[in-house]
């Protein structure tokens, strides 16, 4: 089919642009792991014992590196969360977790912005977490850099400040779940694809932000980002 074959135009494909190269990214899908760093469950006051899930946002919620990101409505409780991303290159079923990094393009950063009001409130009726998690412009992501290029990231500083002042700090090796887990993991939910990413979860730190901050954050050896809050959109 092409685009003269559907009553509305085409919506345009999401991408990340990949570093160094002319050609971006298509995103499918966006899986985020809940609660996989331990400071980060005990600064929430969640269950250590239990182990990470998966939600989801929606491909074009991505924001790039250098946009200046609308504060969302609804919530007076905004959090940056960061991130290592993982992007794959293909997928299946049961993905047994030492194939799973054959699957992987490459790795970025991003932030899972959270309105974090909106989000406990649905918890506390034991509703779905997508008020407070999937909403417009809330994952901003760096270029992608192919694991052709870096490898596999197992350890390395994660970091995230605001303003200059640092607020989230921790080291990959800290996961608890590792990348082929989750892989894994998920892969026994749905079937992964190729152009599926996923937010491996966030070190402990996260705080809220207010329209005119300026948010920097980075993984060692994988890059960094760097975007601002504006004010609310009209």
């Amino acid at each position: 089919m092409n685009a003269t074959s559907f009553v509305i135009p085409v919506p345009p494909q999401a991408s990340i642009p990949v570093a160094g190269e002319s050609k971006a990214f298509p995103v499918r899908r966006i899986w985020c792991v809940g609660r996989n760093y331990l400071e980060h469950i005990r600064e929430m006051g969640n269950d250590e014992r239990a182990p990470p899930f998966f939600f989801a946002k929606h491909a074009d919620m991505l924001e790039p590196d250098g946009a200046t990101i609308p504060y969302p409505p609804l919530t007076t409780d905004l959090h940056h969360e960061v991130e290592l991303i993982v992007a794959m290159k293909s997928g299946g079923l049961n993905i047994p977790a030492d194939k799973a990094l054959d699957h992987v393009y490459g790795y970025a950063v991003g932030i899972d912005l959270t309105r974090r009001d909106l989000q406990q409130a649905a918890r506390k009726k034991e509703r779905p977490w997508e008020i407070g998690k999937s909403f417009d412009h809330s994952a901003p992501c760096s270029a992608l850099q192919p694991a052709s290029r870096i490898g596999h990231p197992s350890k390395g500083r994660i970091w995230l400040s605001v303003n200059g002042a640092e607020r989230q700090k921790g080291d990959l090796t800290e996961l608890i779940w590792s990348v082929p887990e989750i892989i894994w993991q998920l892969s026994q939910q749905v079937e992964i694809a190729a152009g599926d990413i996923i937010m491996t979860g966030t070190p402990a730190g996260v705080a809220a932000v207010s329209p005119g901050d300026t948010i920097e954050c980075g993984v060692d050896g994988v890059g960094t980002l760097k975007v601002s809050i504006g004010k609310p959109a009209e």
